[in-house]
């Protein structure tokens, strides 16, 4: 499996938006967008300059599979930036995909802007992501309960 990352654009936001929005995804990654035009005009935020997220799109074997982003980029802030993924082609769970784009993607904002000390949300529930996280590096700091489900907020020093 060859995993790389390569640039968003307003179609592939589109399509993440459009993939990511099945019950299966969303009961394990809160989505702040709730309509594909705000989906877009948060990618649109990203392209302006002095943005404080950027974004990558997963490749697998050459076929678009998820995203991959950091939000809240500050290299005097700690934790630096927060990170999310998501990986929507289901028969690609649980093959390292995720823990492959998290580990270049962590290397890239290194170099890129200089970022760290990076932190992850994580449903507790959602061992496949504590796994993806733990194998970059990243270790539990909190658990607590929000809206009902219990979360944990892991730190990648």
């Amino acid at each position: 499996m060859t995993v790389t990352l390569r640039d968003r654009t307003g179609d592939t936001a589109a399509i993440y938006f459009r993939r990511a929005c099945v019950p299966v995804i969303q009961q394990t990654l809160p989505q702040k967008a709730r309509t594909l035009e705000e989906a877009l005009e948060a990618f649109r935020e990203t392209r302006k300059p002095g943005a404080k997220s950027f974004g990558r799109t997963i490749y697998v074997d050459g076929q678009y599979v998820g995203d991959i982003w950091c939000y809240g980029m500050d290299p005097s802030g700690d934790p630096q930036a927060m990170v999310s993924y998501c990986v929507f082609e289901q028969e690609l769970w649980g093959k390292g995909a995720a823990t492959a784009s998290l580990r270049l993607f962590l290397q890239e904002i290194g170099e890129r802007f200089g970022l760290k000390r990076v932190g992850a949300f994580t449903f507790l529930a959602n061992v496949g992501s504590i796994r993806v996280l733990e194998r970059n590096g990243f270790h539990l700091q909190e658990s607590f309960v929000e809206d009902g489900l219990e979360s944990g907020y892991y730190l990648r020093p």
